[in-house]
């Protein structure tokens, strides 16, 4: 009898050891949940790209205006009858 009241007592031990430190404890649990959490905010963060990337595309893809002001701003594209101005300052006046 003694010894299957320390067996269980044994067995109680462990089960507890296993529940708060082992394989599958809480914590690793906790922590788990944690980088569950922290792959949801990345994933929300890239899906927003993607979707803003997507719409870009979109737009370039049916609308010339956007592809021109796409050569203005990347490129440096000038129209026909446009006048270029190029201003530059003076080594002395740089804004700070």
């Amino acid at each position: 009898m003694r010894w299957l009241l320390a067996a269980l007592i044994l067995l109680l031990i462990y089960l507890q050891f296993q529940l708060w430190v082992g394989r599958g404890s809480r914590a690793e649990i906790a922590a788990l949940r944690q980088e569950i959490a922290t792959q949801k905010q990345q994933m929300q963060e890239y899906q927003e790209r993607n979707d803003a990337l997507h719409a870009e595309v979109k737009s370039l893809k049916e609308d010339l205006d956007a592809v021109e002001e796409r050569a203005r701003a990347d490129l440096g594209m000038i129209g026909e009858n446009e006048l270029f101005f190029q201003i530059l300052e003076s080594s002395g006046e740089k804004q700070q």
